[in-house]
């Protein structure tokens, strides 16, 4: 996207949104993408970027937790993978393993269910694969912690044996000459300590000609000496070595790694491409939660339909203050092309296009945008705006000087593909002269088709957006009783600037407001009056639409409510009624009910049981309905001869009795309100409060 001046960015405050979308981000990578975010002017890269953050946008809205967790900068590890000769630390190691581990959980995270929702998202993986011999290349050498492991290679096992051995050998001897020199009151508080890496005796300084060794040095204060006996000096060398081996085998195990993974370097820089592009992605969708930003339709052409929008900064800082932000709509197409916005100072009219003009760069640039999400908004090719004081020390140019040569930019420059913000057109000369000049500027960028947004307080470009197809009139509304501005934008008809009107309300002197009222032109003065009487009516009309509205649905709550009473003594007759009709079905249903869990009772007993023939009999009786009460007391009185009910708390491993059915089993799980039972060799899921904990009677010798 093509921007004048160059400060086009820098005045809509885009650097701020990046700053704060920044500090979303966890890994460099993503920070570095922030800082050179690019405006994007064709439609597929601006809807896969938009459909991507919206994506991750509604994972973070349903508390989806995605696994990328991967922020550690290893741009350096990557490219001395690639350099023939580097070797790795292990530490490094580790680092590149994290990488793929987190590549392996994204791509098991995109499981089938998760590709088809998540279509754009899955597009950045799009082109490589994982490689699990990375990790198991690193496994096979590293531990946990990064270092070596013992089988890493057979010298190295052999080497380490050997330490082992010898500083066992070396620990022996040592503790036994501090043992006896401790005896001997030679040794200091400390006893010992490691000087270059060898172990030395902390011995009491007029002590030291008493002990055969190698001096190494003396405490600051000179009462302590570090010498190394000569019993160990020998023992101490060969550890020496052993570790000098031991770093040599180690450093070319790492250099055979490093050669082994240089093949996977590209391939490990496209995880840490990945891992910083959805990091990047979720930053944009934190940074929309924050605004309130949602995913509008966007269509290929320039066109401006903004519902509810607002400024994504003003909205932030309003939030701190606990303070409403009140939205804009604005709509620009081909036939209505250039909004010109009047009305007081500081109501908002600066505001309104710097709204537009940021919302605009943001969509462009990929980022979500605060605005209702039945928004729609096209693409813009070049964006030009003017804002502010441009004078130039420099060029000796003044106010309206660089004003106009902003203004020659904006009509050679200016097509059908441009989006122009022009602040106070005209401004800086000769009212008439100046608003002369301003009427041909925007005529000519009328003719132009570009789309833009014009602030003003000139009465002849007001009547020109009436006149010149494709210009309209907006007015950002004033409250004239009170003196303050309501900063809402009404599109198609002008404002008044309540020049007048603030005069008296703040109580200057009448007698000059009637001197500068004589001043001005009469018929300038008339149409200024009439476009605040319109502009005033308007409003009272405006709240008395808002106050029918209000009527109508308290009246149509009442309906309701009233229906919903009707309803719900219609639901209770007819509920009653059912009772009565269906009280018959209902004692035949727990009939049925009480007459399949018997039958799968008898079922699991059938399997169980060797005699057939007896199961099928006590089935056939109780479908017949006979002996079923006789059966159930036999049974009861089965249990209550080998067990006692005595209640209380059911724990896993109690035995335990079923209430309905008088069946015995043990208690293998609670879940919830359930235990699972073992009864005879099936389990069963039952109701904790259908259950009584027993007890085995003790049998009489």
């Amino acid at each position: 996207m093509k921007f004048f001046p160059v400060s086009t960015l820098a005045q809509l405050e885009f650097d701020k949104i990046k700053d704060l979308l920044s500090a979303h981000c966890r890994n460099e990578y993503a920070k570095i993408k922030v800082q050179q975010l690019r405006i994007h002017t064709k439609k597929e890269f601006i809807a896969k970027e938009l459909q991507q953050t919206h994506e991750f946008k509604l994972l973070l809205d349903s508390g989806v937790y995605f696994p990328n967790d991967f922020a550690v900068n290893i741009s350096k590890e990557l490219k001395l993978l690639s350099i023939p000769g580097a070797v790795l630390s292990g530490e490094q190691f580790l680092l590149i393993k994290r990488l793929s581990g987190n590549t392996e959980n994204i791509f098991r995270w995109f499981d089938e269910e998760r590709r088809s929702a998540n279509p754009a998202l899955e597009k950045i993986m799009e082109g490589t694969y994982f490689e699990k011999c990375i990790r198991q290349l690193i496994d096979d050498v590293l531990d946990e912690v990064g270092i070596v492991k013992d089988q890493a290679s057979e010298e190295l096992a052999s080497i380490r044996m050997s330490l082992y051995r010898k500083r066992h050998e070396l620990r022996k001897v040592f503790d036994h000459i501090v043992n006896k020199l401790n005896k001997q009151g030679y040794l200091a508080d400390i006893e010992e300590s490691f000087m270059n890496g060898r172990r030395v005796l902390a011995v009491f300084a007029e002590q030291k000609r008493m002990i055969k060794g190698i001096l190494h040095a003396e405490s600051d204060s000179r009462r302590t000496s570090f010498i190394e006996p000569e019993e160990t000096t020998s023992l101490n060398n060969e550890i020496f070595s052993l570790e000098n081996e031991e770093s040599k085998e180690v450093y070319r195990i790492l250099k055979n790694l490093t050669q082994q993974l240089s093949v996977y370097a590209s391939l490990l820089t496209r995880y840490y491409d990945i891992s910083g592009e959805f990091d990047f992605v979720r930053a944009k969708a934190k940074f929309a939660q924050e605004i309130g930003a949602t995913l509008p339709l966007v269509h290929d052409q320039a066109m401006v339909k903004m519902i509810g929008a607002v400024h994504p900064l003003l909205f932030l800082h309003n939030k701190k203050l606990h303070k409403k932000t009140i939205p804009v709509d604005l709509f620009l197409d081909a036939h209505k092309r250039i909004l010109v916005i009047s009305g007081p100072n500081a109501g908002g009219k600066t505001v309104t296009l710097k709204t537009v003009g940021l919302l605009q760069v943001m969509l462009q640039s990929g980022l979500l945008v605060p605005l209702h999400p039945d928004s729609e908004m096209g693409i813009f090719k070049q964006m030009m705006i003017h804002i502010g004081d441009t004078q130039s020390i420099e060029f000796e140019l003044s106010t309206y000087s660089a004003h106009l040569t902003h203004m020659k930019q904006f009509i050679e420059n200016a097509n059908g593909k441009t989006l122009f913000f022009i602040d106070e057109l005209g401004s800086g000369s000769d009212p008439n002269l100046g608003g002369a000049f301003a009427e041909v500027i925007m005529e000519e960028l009328a003719h132009k088709h570009a789309f833009g947004i014009v602030t003003t307080h000139y009465l002849n470009l007001k009547v020109m957006a009436n006149k010149v197809p494709g210009v309209i009139n907006g007015a950002m509304q004033f409250d004239e009783k009170n003196l303050l501005p309501l900063y809402k934008l009404k599109i198609g008809s002008p404002g008044s600037s309540y020049t007048f009107s603030i005069a008296e309300r703040i109580g200057l002197d009448k007698r000059l407001i009637e001197k500068a009222r004589k001043l001005v032109d009469e018929n300038h003065f008339q149409l200024d009056q009439l476009l605040n009487k319109s502009e005033q009516d308007l409003q009272q009309i405006n709240q008395e639409k808002k106050q029918l509205q209000l009527l109508l649905k308290e009246n149509e709550k009442l309906k309701k409510e009233m229906q919903t009473v009707l309803m719900k003594e219609k639901h209770l007759q007819e509920v009653e009624k059912i009772k009565l009709t269906n009280k018959i079905s209902e004692d035949k249903l727990i009939y049925l009910k009480d007459m399949e869990r018997k039958l799968k009772s008898l079922v699991i007993e059938w399997r169980k049981s060797e005699d057939k023939e007896s199961v099928v009999k006590s089935i056939n009786t109780l479908l017949s309905g006979q002996k079923d009460k006789f059966q159930s007391e036999k049974q009861q009185k089965k249990i209550n001869e080998k067990f006692d009910e005595i209640g209380g708390e059911i724990l896993v491993g109690n035995k335990v009795k079923m209430k309905q059915n008088r069946q015995v089993g043990i208690v293998k799980e609670i879940r919830g309100k359930k235990a699972l039972l073992q009864v005879g060799i099936m389990p069963m899921l039952v109701e904790l409060k259908d259950l009584v904990v027993v007890k085995e009677k003790a049998v009489n010798p």
